[in-house]
């Protein structure tokens, strides 16, 4: 069972008039994309406003016209609702289905605000048969705990398989706990290594870790894996009597690690049946990842990217583009950029290229990063390559970031050593550098990086056995100076002669480098006050 169409008459939440149209052949997975309050979760609203008002049983907390109707109508009902499934509309499919005892069976709702069980069940108790789906939220904003009663089914379920196939624990466990614990390894690299057993009172899941040599409970568990392990249970007890439903989870990834976003999503839609319709709400970048790269045949996306209280709105499939699934990655990125960006990106000289890692591998950036890491937090130092090369790749930089990062400020910082002409830099060059474009561009006042760290204010601060008249047989003129190529010649005055190389030599320079001193100071001006 697909949904084709729905609709949201005179003034539903906040929709004047909307319509969803998926056409004639619907996706399995309909994915509704926005920012945070544009309206995905009033979809979802409205179709269990319209399954609720056809008492289904067990269902609680159902909310009045002040909560569904834009303008607070009084006499505002569900019949402002309307569903047309692929069997029909929602009246005719409900008693289809009534016929069958799976009336409570059309929708399945899985909302963001749940709270993780403290698992630990003493006592088996009657529960409600799981075609009457009544635990659970009835809105966006209820809380939505299933977990104690699904353990409970499970340990039924593994009980019952048992007996009535005439299996050992470990058979069953082979087949059912193995089934489930290959779903739980793709999304989480844990898998269950025991169900409990209420009688001995030991009445919850029990895990396993290749890290850990010890089996822990489900109460140990963090909060992101309880609900990986909650969300795919739930899923998994239903698949057989809910095999022709409409499943609804609204925002999955809220108490979510992005890490295993993109495996969950596509474990859901392994175990919901191909017969049935997945809608999902997300803005997450690991579920949107799943379903451009490993389920888009799979899927319709509905871009929810405007203001629909005004005027009525048909919304239909993106057509799946590589501009279309740009814009809908950005929705994602506004989220996350303002928490990873730096407010400053530094381009300053030294080698471009980074590390077999991927760390930055100039030491000109990493001495800068090094100094102002704690009173600049914000400002991040990349190597851009030398001397000329800095203008070149800053340049292609700024029309690149400024695109993917708002609000970045991006500079460009420059020794002042060699011009390309093999001259040195003149103070009147510097100047003119810095007012050609004061707001991005900075020039040391010294030759280079060297010039600051091998000053002696901050050579005898790490190595107080140093003395000035030592220290001036080597350097004569730190402004200026070529001392970068007397950089070993220093080491050994220093008392270095073995376990250390030159660039940790500087990074242990740079750790002295601190507000206090006059070389701080003076780079801190050069770099962030704009001095000329």
């Amino acid at each position: 069972m697909k949904i084709k169409k729905i609709q949201f008459k005179n003034g539903y939440k906040r929709f004047k008039d909307l319509t969803i149209d998926l056409g004639e052949t619907p996706s399995k997975i309909i994915a509704l994309v926005g920012p945070n309050g544009c309206g995905k979760s009033s979809v979802f609203d409205g179709m269990l406003y319209l399954n609720n008002a056809h008492e289904v049983v067990g269902q609680f907390g159902q909310k009045d016209f002040k909560f569904h109707s834009m303008e607070s109508v009084a006499n505002y009902n569900s019949q402002n609702i309307e569903i047309t499934f692929d069997s029909g509309n929602f009246a005719t499919t409900r008693f289809a289905k009534q016929a069958t005892g799976k009336q409570n069976t059309i929708f399945n709702y899985r909302n963001p605000y749940r709270y993780n069980s403290n698992l630990n069940v003493t006592n088996l108790q009657k529960i409600p048969d799981i075609k009457m789906n009544n635990i659970g939220a009835s809105s966006s904003i209820d809380l939505d705990d299933k977990m104690t009663n699904n353990y409970q089914r499970l340990y039924i379920y593994i009980t019952d398989y048992r007996k009535s196939n005439d299996l050992t624990d470990k058979q069953v466990k082979t087949q059912i706990i193995g089934e489930l614990n290959e779903i739980l390894k793709k999304c989480l690299g844990l898998e269950i290594s025991d169900e409990g057993d209420i009688l001995s009172g030991k009445g919850s899941l029990y895990f396993k870790k290749p890290s850990q040599p010890k089996e822990f409970e489900f109460n140990v568990l963090s909060s992101g894996e309880k609900e990986v392990v909650d969300i795919l249970l739930d899923l998994y007890l239903k698949r057989k009597e809910f095999d022709d439903t409409v499943y609804i989870i609204d925002e999955p990834e809220l108490h979510l690690n992005t890490g295993i976003q993109k495996n969950l999503l596509i474990e859901i839609e392994k175990i919901i049946p191909d017969n049935c319709q997945l809608w999902v709400a997300t803005h997450s970048i690991g579920f949107l990842t799943a379903l451009k790269e490993n389920l888009n045949d799979k899927c319709s996306v509905i871009a929810f990217d405007g203001d629909y209280a005004a005027e009525p709105k048909i919304l239909t499939p993106i057509v799946k583009s590589r501009n279309n699934w740009q814009k809908i990655f950005q929705t994602a990125l506004e989220d996350l950029t303002g928490l990873v960006a730096p407010k400053k990106i530094i381009y300053c000289e030294g080698k471009k290229e980074a590390d077999g890692n991927g760390a930055e591998a100039g030491i000109d950036a990493q001495v800068y990063n090094q100094i102002f890491e704690e009173s600049e937090p914000d400002t991040i130092f990349i190597s851009s390559g030398g001397n000329t090369e800095p203008d070149k790749y800053s340049a292609v930089a700024l029309k690149i970031l400024n695109k993917a990062f708002k609000d970045v400020e991006l500079c460009l910082l420059k020794d002042k050593d060699i011009n390309a002409d093999g001259t040195p830099t003149t103070d009147k060059q510097r100047e003119d550098f810095i007012k050609a474009n004061s707001t991005m561009n900075r020039m040391l006042k010294r030759k280079e990086i060297e010039n600051y760290l091998f000053d002696f204010e901050i050579v005898s601060k790490q190595y107080p056995t140093v003395t000035s008249e030592q220290y001036a047989t080597k350097i004569t003129d730190i402004q200026n100076g070529d001392v970068k190529n007397i950089t070993g010649e220093l080491m050994s005055l220093c008392g270095i002669t073995t376990g250390i190389n030159q660039n940790n030599f500087k990074l242990l320079l740079s750790k002295q480098i601190v507000p206090p001193t006059t070389v701080y100071k003076e780079l801190l001006d050069c770099i962030f006050n704009k001095t000329i």
